[in-house]
């Protein structure tokens, strides 16, 4: 069955050819139908003007039209909308900034394909004829499984530099080997992303070092002198052999549950989390993607001594948020960590509210007790605590009578 977003995007393909313009899918929607992957979006490229778009599909919005870009949007069945994107077929100008056109002109299917930027992503599809276009050898590369740059490499890199990471990036969701001219280009242009803005850097990054084929992202970066560019806190990793694949094994190793900030404390490991927060502010990440990888750091071994530790020990640390990534961590590291197997099988069996548990006395109890607000509260309500997940307490009358006599 035939999604909602593909069934919009099929009408808008409609629309455009019933008033006489070509109209096609473009780009990755096309390659993911080809591979059998489900897109997480369709854009249609069309020989219609922005305006001439607009004109067709009045709930629109001019999200780029001096590049022809114009979203048609859709009230969906769910309440939510659906967009698409529509695209005037078109050639960029000059690349001035190293990532975007200064202009450009609008053209033929063919040219439109020639500008973008590997092969397997310079396909178009008539969804309605269900012909392929295929001006660029796109699908024979595919099928070889072969990621390579439309024309000449240099300069499709020189165009936007934010192409080099997508070469990585791409290569190791689809399992492709890069071309040997692309992947001589991409090093050659290796230094050059530094003029990519952090933001799309890390984007870049969360992506590559999300599922199963991180380690073959990470082994791409350093091999095409790009780890140290963009990750110089892990570029020792590219110039120490031993490091580097050491650290390739474990991302291989992590669960694919385990998330991209789980991943960069991998590349991180040994990495002393004074030297590793900056990046984070560098790479502009979120306060919780921060914390996350401050968090992991500074935990980093911990659960290797889980054994030998006390409930009030171990068990806030299970009950963070970042847990089960610190465990697959470990186990990345050391699968024959029995600390990390023991903490795994606590983490699993245990309810939060064990891990968790409400303190059977608040701060407002010391005060009623007498205590003076101030620090010595919650140092008491610190050493309380522990002694109730210990078990030294029976109960809440228990854990109240320590507490009076404490105060007093």
């Amino acid at each position: 069955m035939e999604s909602a977003e593909r069934m919009f995007a099929i009408d808008v393909v409609r629309g455009l050819q019933a008033a006489g313009h070509e109209a096609v899918f473009a780009g990755g929607c096309v390659r993911d139908e080809l591979l059998g992957l489900a897109p997480d979006d369709y854009d249609v490229a069309t020989s219609a003007l922005p305006e001439q778009v607009q004109a067709l599909f009045p709930r629109s919005l001019a999200v780029g039209a001096s590049f022809g870009v114009i979203d048609v949007i859709r009230k969906g069945s769910g309440g939510g909308y659906l967009k698409v994107q529509v695209a005037t077929f078109r050639n960029d100008g000059p690349y001035l900034d190293g990532r975007r056109p200064s202009g450009v002109v609008f053209s033929s299917a063919r040219e439109d394909a020639l500008r973008r930027d590997f092969t397997i992503n310079g396909m178009f599809l008539d969804p309605v004829s269900e012909r392929l276009l295929d001006f660029v050898g796109g699908r024979e590369d595919l099928a070889r499984g072969v990621l390579r740059a439309i024309g000449d490499p240099d300069q499709r890199f020189s165009e936007d530099r934010l192409r080099l990471l997508r070469a990585v990036r791409m290569a190791a969701r689809f399992g492709m080997e890069i071309c040997p001219q692309t992947a001589a280009a991409v090093a050659r242009h290796a230094s050059a992303i530094a003029v990519v803005s952090a933001e799309r850097v890390a984007e870049e990054i969360r992506k590559m070092l999300k599922g199963a084929r991180r380690s073959r992202a990470a082994a791409l970066l350093a091999e095409l002198d790009l780890l140290h560019r963009v990750l110089p806190e892990a570029g020792h990793l590219a110039q120490v052999p031993e490091d580097l694949e050491k650290a390739l094994g474990a991302l291989g190793r992590l669960e694919p549950s385990a998330g991209a900030i789980a991943a960069l404390a991998v590349l991180l490991d040994g990495v002393d989390e004074a030297v590793a927060m900056p990046m984070s502010a560098r790479l502009r990440f979120s306060n919780q993607e921060r914390d996350l990888l401050r968090w992991l750091l500074r935990h980093s071994g911990f659960l290797s001594a889980s054994k030998g530790m006390r409930p009030s020990q171990l068990y806030p640390v299970l009950a963070h948020a970042g847990a089960a990534d610190l465990i697959s961590i470990g186990k990345a590291r050391d699968t024959g960590d029995a600390g990390i197997a023991h903490a795994a099988e606590i983490l699993a069996r245990l309810p939060r509210e064990v891990l968790a548990p409400a303190p059977w006395v608040t701060g407002n109890d010391l005060i009623a007790m007498g205590m003076k607000p101030g620090p010595a509260i919650k140092e008491m309500l610190d050493s309380l605590l522990a002694a109730q997940m210990d078990g030294e307490l029976a109960d809440r009358d228990a854990a109240h009578a320590r507490a009076r006599s404490m105060v007093a």
